[in-house]
């Protein structure tokens, strides 16, 4: 019997050994919020695989705690950036999508988001000069002897990284501003006749003017290096489009099954009876509403049936219903995933979108700033929610949104719908995401997977040089048949004057 121990004892420790010497040296570039709540589950699993990772993290981070233990290690930098300056900057950008614009003119609203932008691109390269201008960490980076550079491009740079490394790049994210780096950098298929772009508020259905709006603008080089593209969603979120070999849609990775909720927790959502409770959040970074449009919200909230829990910072709004509970913090997945849930009132962010598609819940949307409002639009168009503006809507219009997502049963439906076909595949978009980051790594990079339309020009892929030159060939053509007919019609004419004149 200590014999057959001391075997299985060997035999694991050699697995142990194994497992170590095959994983993978990781380098994760810097990111934040909700990009930041992506990418970790991917992380923790391909630790749990054997890899190592280490994380690039800033001085100055709203969400990224080195103090905290972890299961990968850290590369601290520092950068010339204070948290109050990010706070401000993200106090700014909200206070101007929901409230400014509207008491703006045109040449007011173009010069505030430019300025926005401006600063937003100033701070952007300040967190890239904490790494690439520093000798120090870009020596420490060098000998740490990376095998692949992951990276969510919110925050430029990664390329630059991986080409001064020689690394393999593997990118995840949603999408980009314009979806310039996919569409152009990337090479991704991206028809303008139906292929929308982001943030535009567009389906896959558009009329004559909303094709003219897509038309897209810039191309770039550095970053179509990228060995592979993850793309953070799925069909259950986006429109049918074309693809390529490099380019996987991974949505949903964060998603999980729901755990038990505390105790008070659960004894409110129980006392919600038949009913059911309604979950409410509109985010971890919304924490200005006004006091009006808190105590709006709260009037609508107190009319329906439904028990509340609402995700809130701020004074206690003085219409609260005694069905509404007020949380700093909710679990929000694990409500989600709750029966006892019937809708999910959300701000429109990607990550609680794609838990509510998880859990087949239908939603009332309330988009605010970034891609929220486009984020919407596709759920409105597949009919898994309704969506209100939170400038005009009154008491009324949440509640009657609310109730029409509860009471009409196609909400439901086309929730289940979606989540159905979010769950139907091949391996888990988390294992996927794993998969090919680890492909990736095994190929010593995915060039193979690259299409040749990374070398060519854009005349060239559009194959504009081809046709003008066919176009030259029938201009020719008809060039040669006007001077041949004109030639004809000289001599005809010519012999009929000649034997005119001879007959005179």
């Amino acid at each position: 019997m200590k014999l057959r121990q001391r075997l299985s004892v060997s035999v694991l420790l050699i697995l142990c050994v194994t497992g170590s010497t095959n994983g993978g040296n990781i380098l994760v570039w810097f990111t934040e919020g909700s990009h930041w709540i992506n990418l970790k589950p991917v992380l923790e699993t391909l630790v749990d695989r054997g890899h190592k990772v280490t994380v690039l993290v800033p001085s100055t981070t709203m969400f990224m705690n080195i103090s905290e233990p972890s299961r990968f290690g850290y590369e601290p930098f520092n950068v010339s950036v204070t948290f109050q300056q990010m706070e401000k900057l993200m106090e700014d950008l909200f206070n101007f999508s929901i409230y400014e614009a509207d008491h703006m003119n045109y040449l007011q609203i173009y010069n505030r988001f430019m300025e926005l932008i401006k600063l937003n691109m100033e701070y952007s390269l300040k967190f890239l000069d904490g790494v690439m201008k520093s000798e120090t960490i870009l020596k420490r980076l060098k000998e740490g002897k990376y095998d692949l550079v992951f990276s969510d491009p919110i925050f430029p740079g990664s390329d630059l990284l991986a080409e001064f490394l020689g690394t393999p790049l593997v990118f995840s994210l949603r999408f980009s501003l314009g979806n310039n780096m996919e569409r152009h950098c990337g090479q991704l298929p991206a028809p303008p006749s139906f292929v929308p772009g982001a943030m535009n508020k567009l389906t896959d259905k558009m009329d004559f003017l909303e094709r003219v709006q897509r038309t897209p603008t810039s191309a770039c080089e550095m970053m179509g290096r990228a060995d592979f593209w993850l793309i953070r969603t799925y069909w259950d979120f986006d429109f049918p489009r074309p693809l390529l070999p490099n380019f996987k849609f991974v949505g949903g990775i964060h998603c999980r099954p729901a755990k038990p909720l505390p105790e008070d927790m659960e004894e409110f959502v129980q006392s919600s009876g038949d009913a059911g409770i309604v979950v409410f959040s509109l985010g971890s970074m919304i924490k200005n509403l006004t006091r009006e449009k808190g105590n709006m919200m709260a009037s609508a909230l107190a009319q329906i049936p439904q028990k509340v829990l609402w995700r809130y910072s701020g004074e206690k709004p003085e219409t609260l219903g005694a069905n509404t509970r007020l949380y700093k913090w909710i679990p929000q997945n694990d409500l989600l995933g709750h029966p006892k849930t019937r809708a999910f009132i959300t701000h429109g962010g990607t990550n609680g979108i794609y838990e509510a598609i998880y859990h087949s819940i239908p939603m009332v949307g309330i988009p605010l700033f970034g891609d929220q409002p486009d984020n919407l639009v596709h759920m409105k168009a597949k009919g898994a929610a309704l969506t209100v503006d939170l400038n005009f809507m009154k008491p009324e219009d949440l509640r009657d949104a609310v109730n029409t997502v509860i009471n009409d049963k196609s909400y439901k439906e086309n929730a289940m719908w979606l989540s159905s076909i979010h769950h139907d595949r091949p391996m888990s978009p988390l294992d996927e995401a794993v998969f090919w980051i680890e492909y990736t790594m095994r190929n010593k990079g995915a060039k193979h997977l690259r299409v040749q339309a990374h070398e060519l020009t854009w005349y060239q892929y559009h194959s504009l040089d081809v046709l003008v030159f066919l176009l030259s060939i029938v201009l020719f053509l008809i060039f040669i048949f006007i001077k041949a007919c004109s030639f004809c019609l000289r001599r005809c004419c010519g012999k009929k004057g000649k034997t005119k004149r001879k007959a005179e």
